[in-house]
Protein backbone atom coordinates (compact mmCIF):
# COMPACT_ATOMS: atom_id res chain seq x y z
CA UNK A 1 0.00 0.00 0.00
CA UNK A 2 1.50 3.28 -1.27
CA UNK A 3 1.81 6.48 0.31
CA UNK A 4 -0.47 8.42 -1.91
CA UNK A 5 -3.04 6.06 -0.66
CA UNK A 6 -2.24 6.48 2.80
CA UNK A 7 -2.45 10.80 2.16
CA UNK A 8 -5.93 10.33 0.25
CA UNK A 9 -7.74 8.40 3.19
CA UNK A 10 -6.44 11.51 5.34
CA UNK A 11 -7.54 14.17 2.87
CA UNK A 12 -10.98 12.55 2.41
CA UNK A 13 -11.35 12.51 6.12
CA UNK A 14 -11.24 16.14 6.21
CA UNK A 15 -13.37 16.78 3.24
CA UNK A 16 -15.83 14.51 4.89
CA UNK A 17 -15.26 16.15 8.13
CA UNK A 18 -14.24 12.67 9.59
CA UNK A 19 -11.40 12.02 12.22
CA UNK A 20 -8.62 10.09 9.98
CA UNK A 21 -8.40 7.48 12.76
CA UNK A 22 -11.68 6.50 12.06
CA UNK A 23 -10.20 5.81 8.61
CA UNK A 24 -7.38 4.20 9.43
CA UNK A 25 -9.07 1.84 11.51
CA UNK A 26 -11.05 1.03 9.22
CA UNK A 27 -8.45 -0.11 7.02
CA UNK A 28 -6.68 -1.75 9.29
CA UNK A 29 -10.03 -4.37 9.46
CA UNK A 30 -9.85 -4.44 5.99
CA UNK A 31 -6.36 -5.47 5.83
CA UNK A 32 -7.27 -8.03 8.74
CA UNK A 33 -10.46 -9.32 6.63
CA UNK A 34 -8.26 -9.27 3.28
CA UNK A 35 -5.10 -11.51 4.97
CA UNK A 36 -8.13 -14.11 6.25
CA UNK A 37 -9.39 -14.45 3.08
CA UNK A 38 -6.46 -14.94 0.94
CA UNK A 39 -3.85 -16.45 3.29
CA UNK A 40 -5.41 -18.01 6.72
CA UNK A 41 -8.81 -17.84 7.95
CA UNK A 42 -8.19 -19.69 11.21
CA UNK A 43 -5.22 -17.45 12.12
CA UNK A 44 -5.94 -14.72 14.52
CA UNK A 45 -3.62 -11.89 12.97
CA UNK A 46 -2.79 -8.24 14.12
CA UNK A 47 -2.30 -5.37 11.33
CA UNK A 48 -0.57 -2.24 11.54
CA UNK A 49 -0.15 0.47 8.86
CA UNK A 50 2.22 3.30 8.95
CA UNK A 51 0.13 6.07 8.48
CA UNK A 52 3.68 7.95 7.12
CA UNK A 53 5.01 5.23 4.86
CA UNK A 54 2.49 3.30 3.80
CA UNK A 55 3.90 0.10 4.83
CA UNK A 56 1.83 -2.68 6.05
CA UNK A 57 2.46 -5.33 8.93
CA UNK A 58 0.91 -8.10 9.41
CA UNK A 59 1.29 -10.40 12.48
CA UNK A 60 -0.26 -13.37 13.68
CA UNK A 61 -1.30 -14.57 17.15
CA UNK A 62 -0.25 -18.00 18.47
CA UNK A 63 -0.41 -19.79 21.82
CA UNK A 64 2.52 -21.27 23.73
CA UNK A 65 1.64 -25.14 23.95
CA UNK A 66 4.10 -28.02 24.51
CA UNK A 67 1.96 -30.21 21.88
CA UNK A 68 1.00 -28.18 18.50
CA UNK A 69 -2.77 -29.49 17.61
CA UNK A 70 -3.22 -26.55 15.38
CA UNK A 71 -0.58 -24.87 13.41
CA UNK A 72 -2.57 -21.65 12.33
CA UNK A 73 -3.10 -20.42 16.01
CA UNK A 74 -0.77 -22.46 17.92
CA UNK A 75 3.31 -22.69 18.16
CA UNK A 76 5.60 -24.99 20.46
CA UNK A 77 7.53 -23.68 23.16
CA UNK A 78 10.32 -25.05 21.90
CA UNK A 79 9.91 -22.72 19.15
CA UNK A 80 8.79 -19.95 21.22
CA UNK A 81 12.13 -20.23 23.33
CA UNK A 82 14.34 -19.82 20.46
CA UNK A 83 12.35 -16.43 19.94
CA UNK A 84 12.12 -15.18 23.54
CA UNK A 85 13.65 -17.36 26.34
CA UNK A 86 11.30 -15.89 28.66
CA UNK A 87 8.05 -17.42 27.07
CA UNK A 88 6.24 -20.32 29.02
CA UNK A 89 3.15 -22.74 28.24
CA UNK A 90 0.07 -20.19 27.86
CA UNK A 91 1.84 -17.28 26.72
CA UNK A 92 0.62 -15.46 24.14
CA UNK A 93 3.30 -14.43 20.95
CA UNK A 94 3.19 -12.36 17.48
CA UNK A 95 4.82 -13.58 14.80
CA UNK A 96 5.23 -11.61 11.43
CA UNK A 97 3.58 -13.34 8.35
CA UNK A 98 3.35 -10.27 6.29
CA UNK A 99 2.69 -11.84 2.53
CA UNK A 100 5.16 -10.19 -0.40
CA UNK A 101 2.65 -7.96 -2.47
CA UNK A 102 0.23 -7.61 0.22
CA UNK A 103 -0.68 -3.77 -0.18
CA UNK A 104 -2.16 -4.09 -3.41
CA UNK A 105 -4.49 -7.47 -3.09
CA UNK A 106 -5.06 -5.38 0.71
CA UNK A 107 -5.75 -1.93 -0.98
CA UNK A 108 -8.66 -3.23 -3.23
CA UNK A 109 -10.57 -4.63 -0.02
CA UNK A 110 -9.42 -1.51 1.80
CA UNK A 111 -11.23 0.96 -0.41
CA UNK A 112 -14.54 -0.85 -0.18
CA UNK A 113 -14.30 -0.81 3.51
CA UNK A 114 -13.50 2.93 3.78
CA UNK A 115 -16.39 3.98 1.09
CA UNK A 116 -18.86 1.77 3.88
CA UNK A 117 -17.33 3.32 6.53
CA UNK A 118 -17.63 6.97 5.46
CA UNK A 119 -21.40 6.06 4.29
CA UNK A 120 -21.82 5.01 8.04
CA UNK A 121 -20.07 8.28 9.93
CA UNK A 122 -22.08 10.39 7.53
CA UNK A 123 -24.88 9.39 8.61
CA UNK A 124 -24.29 9.17 12.06
CA UNK A 125 -23.67 12.60 11.79
CA UNK A 126 -26.95 14.05 10.03
CA UNK A 127 -28.65 11.60 12.97
CA UNK A 128 -26.42 13.74 15.42
CA UNK A 129 -27.31 17.13 13.71
CA UNK A 130 -30.81 16.70 13.00
CA UNK A 131 -31.80 14.58 16.64
CA UNK A 132 -30.62 18.05 18.35
CA UNK A 133 -32.80 20.09 16.77
CA UNK A 134 -36.22 17.86 17.19
CA UNK A 135 -38.68 20.51 18.18
CA UNK A 136 -36.99 23.15 16.51
CA UNK A 137 -37.24 25.36 13.00
CA UNK A 138 -35.40 24.37 9.65
CA UNK A 139 -35.32 26.02 6.11
CA UNK A 140 -35.34 23.45 3.15
CA UNK A 141 -36.28 23.47 -0.24
CA UNK A 142 -38.80 20.99 -1.87
CA UNK A 143 -36.55 18.42 -3.91
CA UNK A 144 -39.33 16.08 -4.78
CA UNK A 145 -43.19 14.98 -4.73
CA UNK A 146 -43.40 11.31 -4.57
CA UNK A 147 -47.18 10.94 -4.15
CA UNK A 148 -48.63 13.02 -1.37
CA UNK A 149 -45.23 12.78 0.26
CA UNK A 150 -43.10 15.89 -0.13
CA UNK A 151 -39.35 15.69 0.44
CA UNK A 152 -37.37 18.72 1.52
CA UNK A 153 -33.57 19.13 1.04
CA UNK A 154 -32.56 20.39 4.31
CA UNK A 155 -28.57 20.92 2.94
CA UNK A 156 -26.74 17.94 4.61
CA UNK A 157 -29.68 15.64 4.93
CA UNK A 158 -33.31 14.94 3.37
CA UNK A 159 -36.35 15.46 5.40
CA UNK A 160 -40.06 13.95 4.22
CA UNK A 161 -43.49 15.50 5.16
CA UNK A 162 -46.08 13.43 5.02
CA UNK A 163 -49.58 14.03 4.68
CA UNK A 164 -51.07 14.22 7.94
CA UNK A 165 -47.99 17.11 8.60
CA UNK A 166 -49.11 18.95 5.55
CA UNK A 167 -51.52 21.92 5.42
CA UNK A 168 -54.37 21.11 3.92
CA UNK A 169 -54.83 22.78 0.95
CA UNK A 170 -51.35 24.55 0.45
CA UNK A 171 -49.40 23.79 -2.60
CA UNK A 172 -46.41 22.67 -2.80
CA UNK A 173 -43.97 23.17 -5.60
CA UNK A 174 -40.71 22.35 -6.66
CA UNK A 175 -37.72 24.68 -5.38
CA UNK A 176 -40.03 26.17 -2.68
CA UNK A 177 -38.53 27.45 0.18
CA UNK A 178 -40.40 26.31 3.16
CA UNK A 179 -39.75 26.53 6.94
CA UNK A 180 -40.98 23.46 8.50
CA UNK A 181 -40.76 21.68 12.36
CA UNK A 182 -38.69 19.12 13.16
CA UNK A 183 -40.60 17.02 15.12
CA UNK A 184 -38.43 13.22 15.08
CA UNK A 185 -35.41 12.06 13.73
CA UNK A 186 -35.10 8.33 13.48
CA UNK A 187 -32.58 5.69 13.15
CA UNK A 188 -33.04 3.11 10.12
CA UNK A 189 -31.18 0.86 8.08
CA UNK A 190 -31.39 3.86 5.18
CA UNK A 191 -30.04 6.05 7.34
CA UNK A 192 -31.55 8.46 9.64
CA UNK A 193 -35.08 9.48 8.62
CA UNK A 194 -35.89 13.19 9.53
CA UNK A 195 -39.95 13.64 9.77
CA UNK A 196 -41.03 17.43 9.73
CA UNK A 197 -43.97 19.33 9.73
CA UNK A 198 -45.81 22.81 8.89
CA UNK A 199 -49.18 21.50 11.03
CA UNK A 200 -47.56 21.42 14.72
CA UNK A 201 -48.29 23.95 17.07
CA UNK A 202 -44.62 23.84 17.97
CA UNK A 203 -43.89 25.55 14.00
CA UNK A 204 -46.08 28.73 15.34
CA UNK A 205 -44.19 29.34 18.72
CA UNK A 206 -40.65 28.87 17.31
CA UNK A 207 -41.71 31.57 14.52
CA UNK A 208 -42.59 33.63 16.70
CA UNK A 209 -39.55 33.27 18.89
CA UNK A 210 -37.48 33.78 16.14
CA UNK A 211 -39.40 37.05 14.98
CA UNK A 212 -39.55 38.67 18.61
CA UNK A 213 -37.14 39.86 20.28
CA UNK A 214 -38.49 40.22 23.35
CA UNK A 215 -39.23 36.54 23.38
CA UNK A 216 -35.59 35.84 22.82
CA UNK A 217 -34.54 37.76 25.89
CA UNK A 218 -37.10 36.50 28.24
CA UNK A 219 -39.10 39.77 28.26
CA UNK A 220 -42.31 38.47 26.66
CA UNK A 221 -43.14 34.23 27.51
CA UNK A 222 -45.80 32.24 25.09
CA UNK A 223 -48.14 30.46 27.53
CA UNK A 224 -50.14 28.63 25.06
CA UNK A 225 -50.54 27.87 21.59
CA UNK A 226 -54.14 26.37 19.80
CA UNK A 227 -53.89 26.21 15.64
CA UNK A 228 -56.26 25.16 12.94
CA UNK A 229 -53.21 24.37 10.70
CA UNK A 230 -54.15 27.50 7.26
CA UNK A 231 -56.70 28.43 8.88
CA UNK A 232 -56.65 30.21 12.34
CA UNK A 233 -54.60 30.11 15.14
CA UNK A 234 -54.46 31.52 18.60
CA UNK A 235 -51.17 32.53 20.86
CA UNK A 236 -51.16 33.47 24.50
CA UNK A 237 -48.82 35.66 25.62
CA UNK A 238 -47.45 37.31 29.20
CA UNK A 239 -44.80 39.91 29.91
CA UNK A 240 -42.27 39.73 32.86
CA UNK A 241 -42.18 43.51 32.45
CA UNK A 242 -45.41 45.93 33.49
CA UNK A 243 -44.00 48.39 30.97
CA UNK A 244 -43.73 46.18 27.92
CA UNK A 245 -47.27 45.33 25.99
CA UNK A 246 -46.63 41.72 25.07
CA UNK A 247 -49.55 41.94 22.05
CA UNK A 248 -47.65 44.68 21.03
CA UNK A 249 -44.73 43.62 21.21
CA UNK A 250 -45.88 40.53 18.68
CA UNK A 251 -48.08 42.51 16.44
CA UNK A 252 -44.65 44.56 15.73
CA UNK A 253 -44.77 48.15 14.41
CA UNK A 254 -47.35 48.30 12.10
CA UNK A 255 -48.02 44.57 12.35
CA UNK A 256 -44.47 43.71 10.46
CA UNK A 257 -44.00 40.80 12.94
CA UNK A 258 -47.07 39.02 13.29
CA UNK A 259 -47.70 39.39 9.12
CA UNK A 260 -44.33 38.02 8.53
CA UNK A 261 -45.64 35.09 10.72
CA UNK A 262 -48.82 35.35 8.48
CA UNK A 263 -46.71 34.79 5.01
CA UNK A 264 -44.72 31.99 6.16
CA UNK A 265 -47.86 30.24 7.10
CA UNK A 266 -49.40 31.62 3.87
CA UNK A 267 -52.19 33.71 4.79
CA UNK A 268 -52.99 31.39 8.32
CA UNK A 269 -55.15 33.91 10.35
CA UNK A 270 -53.17 34.73 13.98
CA UNK A 271 -55.13 36.12 17.56
CA UNK A 272 -52.45 37.39 19.69
CA UNK A 273 -54.43 37.96 23.12
CA UNK A 274 -52.98 38.65 26.54
CA UNK A 275 -52.62 35.42 29.25
CA UNK A 276 -53.93 35.93 32.69
CA UNK A 277 -54.01 33.80 35.80
CA UNK A 278 -57.30 34.78 36.43
CA UNK A 279 -59.32 32.57 34.12
CA UNK A 280 -62.47 34.58 33.16
CA UNK A 281 -60.24 37.08 32.55
CA UNK A 282 -58.44 34.45 30.17
CA UNK A 283 -60.98 33.24 28.64
CA UNK A 284 -62.51 36.54 27.72
CA UNK A 285 -59.26 37.81 25.94
CA UNK A 286 -59.01 34.52 24.21
CA UNK A 287 -62.44 34.62 22.30
CA UNK A 288 -61.39 37.88 21.09
CA UNK A 289 -61.89 39.18 18.52
CA UNK A 290 -65.43 38.88 19.76
CA UNK A 291 -66.09 41.22 23.26
CA UNK A 292 -67.19 39.79 26.12
CA UNK A 293 -69.99 41.41 28.62
CA UNK A 294 -69.09 38.74 31.26
CA UNK A 295 -67.75 35.55 32.06
CA UNK A 296 -68.42 33.18 35.43
CA UNK A 297 -65.77 30.39 35.81
CA UNK A 298 -66.88 27.03 37.85
CA UNK A 299 -63.64 25.59 39.18
CA UNK A 300 -65.26 22.31 40.01
CA UNK A 301 -66.24 21.84 36.60
CA UNK A 302 -63.81 23.34 34.53
CA UNK A 303 -65.68 25.29 32.63
CA UNK A 304 -66.45 29.65 31.59
CA UNK A 305 -70.07 30.63 31.36
CA UNK A 306 -69.53 33.58 28.88
CA UNK A 307 -71.71 36.09 28.11
CA UNK A 308 -71.61 38.22 24.76
CA UNK A 309 -73.76 41.48 23.40
CA UNK A 310 -76.13 39.49 20.50
CA UNK A 311 -74.72 41.46 17.74
CA UNK A 312 -71.14 39.36 18.43
CA UNK A 313 -72.93 35.56 19.09
CA UNK A 314 -71.68 34.15 15.84
CA UNK A 315 -68.44 36.15 16.05
CA UNK A 316 -67.48 34.53 19.58
CA UNK A 317 -68.64 31.17 18.48
CA UNK A 318 -66.56 31.98 14.97
CA UNK A 319 -67.40 29.74 11.60
CA UNK A 320 -68.25 26.20 12.24
CA UNK A 321 -67.28 27.02 15.84
CA UNK A 322 -64.03 27.70 15.32
CA UNK A 323 -63.37 30.74 17.40
CA UNK A 324 -64.80 29.31 20.86
CA UNK A 325 -62.59 25.52 20.03
CA UNK A 326 -59.77 27.82 19.55
CA UNK A 327 -59.95 29.63 22.59
CA UNK A 328 -61.27 26.43 24.52
CA UNK A 329 -58.01 24.23 23.54
CA UNK A 330 -55.97 27.68 24.23
CA UNK A 331 -57.41 28.00 28.12
CA UNK A 332 -57.81 24.59 28.77
CA UNK A 333 -61.23 25.39 30.03
CA UNK A 334 -64.71 24.53 28.71
CA UNK A 335 -66.47 27.56 27.69
CA UNK A 336 -70.36 27.93 27.18
CA UNK A 337 -71.73 31.04 25.19
CA UNK A 338 -74.64 32.75 25.30
CA UNK A 339 -76.11 36.26 23.66
CA UNK A 340 -76.93 38.85 26.50
CA UNK A 341 -81.14 38.13 25.05
CA UNK A 342 -80.77 34.32 26.21
CA UNK A 343 -78.93 35.13 29.42
CA UNK A 344 -81.57 37.47 30.60
CA UNK A 345 -84.33 34.79 29.03
CA UNK A 346 -82.35 32.30 31.29
CA UNK A 347 -81.87 34.21 34.54
CA UNK A 348 -77.80 33.67 34.17
CA UNK A 349 -77.26 37.55 33.11
CA UNK A 350 -78.92 38.63 36.69
CA UNK A 351 -76.39 35.71 38.41
CA UNK A 352 -73.57 36.99 36.23
CA UNK A 353 -74.49 40.86 37.35
CA UNK A 354 -74.59 39.38 40.99
CA UNK A 355 -71.19 37.92 40.44
CA UNK A 356 -69.87 41.16 39.37
CA UNK A 357 -71.16 43.38 41.94
CA UNK A 358 -69.76 40.76 44.61
CA UNK A 359 -66.77 41.19 43.11
CA UNK A 360 -67.19 45.14 43.21
CA UNK A 361 -67.53 45.13 46.72
CA UNK A 362 -64.87 42.69 47.46
CA UNK A 363 -62.42 44.89 46.13
CA UNK A 364 -64.26 47.90 47.88
CA UNK A 365 -63.62 46.21 51.13
CA UNK A 366 -59.80 45.24 50.42
CA UNK A 367 -59.31 49.26 48.90
CA UNK A 368 -61.22 49.86 52.88
CA UNK A 369 -58.69 47.45 54.83
CA UNK A 370 -55.63 48.58 53.14
CA UNK A 371 -56.59 52.60 54.02
CA UNK A 372 -57.26 51.61 57.52
CA UNK A 373 -53.65 49.85 57.86
CA UNK A 374 -51.80 52.74 56.29
CA UNK A 375 -53.43 55.21 58.66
Amino acid sequence: MNVDFVKAVAQLGAEKGIAPDILYEAVEEALITAYKKNFGSAMNVRVTLNKSTGEIHVFAKKNVVEAIEDPAIEIDLEKALLLNKKYQIGDVIEEEVTPKNFGRIAAQNAKQVIVQRIREAERGMVYDKFSSRENDIVTGVVQRIEGKNIYIDLGSAEGILLPNEQIQGEEYNYHDRLKVYVVEVKKTTKGPQIILSRTHPGLLRRLFELEVAEIQDGTVEIKSVAREPGMRSKIAVWSNDENVDPVGACVGQKGMRVQNIVNELRGEKIDIVKFSADPQEYVANALSPSKVIVAVADESEKICRVIVPDYQLSLAIGKEGQNARLAAKLTGWKIDIKSESQAIESGELEYADDEVNKASADDSMDNGEQEHNEE
